[in-house]
């Protein structure tokens, strides 16, 4: 744990589901899937961790990670990926958020596992984020020199 100039700690004791993900202040985010159905509880403290908003697919310039939300009936994974993909800066994290199992349109870990490596991508870690939705961490795997 750290302390800045003020004797105030960076890290919090029980570190939430945002600071868990790894997002932190000055990190531009970019939202993608956004629905009715998306948790706003983990949407504000993404953007409490961040100390701004998240842009969305039209923003038009790099970010560092991707939140995408993602359903069962949202179409093909793959697509959905590669597109993701398209303004993540190297290096950068997509979170793949989608509904834990038994839920309405929960989307098979065999499914994600299949169409990460497809869209070029490597699934480092699942967790549980919120009561209704889990993220998976996607990242392009690292190319030796």
């Amino acid at each position: 744990m750290s302390a800045t100039v003020g004797g105030e700690s960076t890290q919090h004791p029980n570190p939430g589901p945002a600071e868990k993900m790894g997002f932190t202040r000055g990190q531009v985010v970019q939202e993608l899937g956004w629905d009715n159905d998306t948790d706003d509880d983990l949407r504000i403290a993404i953007e409490d961790a961040l100390d701004a908003d998240m842009v969305d697919g039209d923003y038009g310039n790099v970010v560092e990670s991707v939140l995408l939300w993602w359903r069962d009936e949202d179409g093909d994974l793959v697509d959905g990926l590669v597109d993701a993909k398209a303004d993540l800066v190297g290096g950068g994290v997509i979170w793949l958020l989608t509904p834990k199992v038994g839920r309405p349109n929960c989307v098979d870990a065999a499914d994600i596992a299949e169409a990460a490596p497809i869209a070029g991508l490597a699934q480092t870690t699942t967790a549980a984020v919120s009561k209704d939705w889990q993220a998976t961490r996607l990242v392009t795997p690292k190319t030796p020199a």
